[in-house]
């Protein structure tokens, strides 16, 4: 970063994030806006561990939409901002490969510090 940038505030990255994510770009956010030491939770109950860095948190990404057949549907809310976390609640419709039709509801935490993602974890 040049000195005449400045670092996004807690809102602007939550605000960015969406509107990738809103235009298909869910991929690339991760790529312009997670930290090198960005950590990734599922919930207990889920099989995929954590993924500590950014490759490990790309890398997880990038499975999860390997996995998705066909997309029918989905969105994403306007973020909830508290310090420096903001929350959304995302919802997919989609046919995963050798599951069949999903409906996925989940609520998503990340941590800003920086201008960038230091934490995600999910809630579903």
């Amino acid at each position: 970063m040049t000195t005449n940038q400045k670092t996004m505030t807690t809102q602007e990255v939550a605000n960015r994030l969406v509107e990738l994510c809103r235009n298909g770009k869910v991929l690339e956010a991760q790529e312009e806006l997670f930290a090198d030491d960005v950590t990734s939770h599922e919930p207990a109950h889920a099989p995929a561990p954590p993924a500590i860095g950014r490759e490990a948190a790309l890398a997880k990404g990038k499975h999860f939409a390997s996995m998705i057949e066909e997309r029918h549907g989905g969105s994403f809310s306007d973020p909830i901002v508290g310090g420096n976390y903001f929350s959304i609640v995302c919802k997919l419709d989609a046919t995963m490969k050798g599951q069949g039709r999903m409906q996925l509801d989940e609520i998503c935490v990340f941590g800003v510090r920086d201008g960038k993602v230091i934490s995600e974890q999910f809630f579903y």
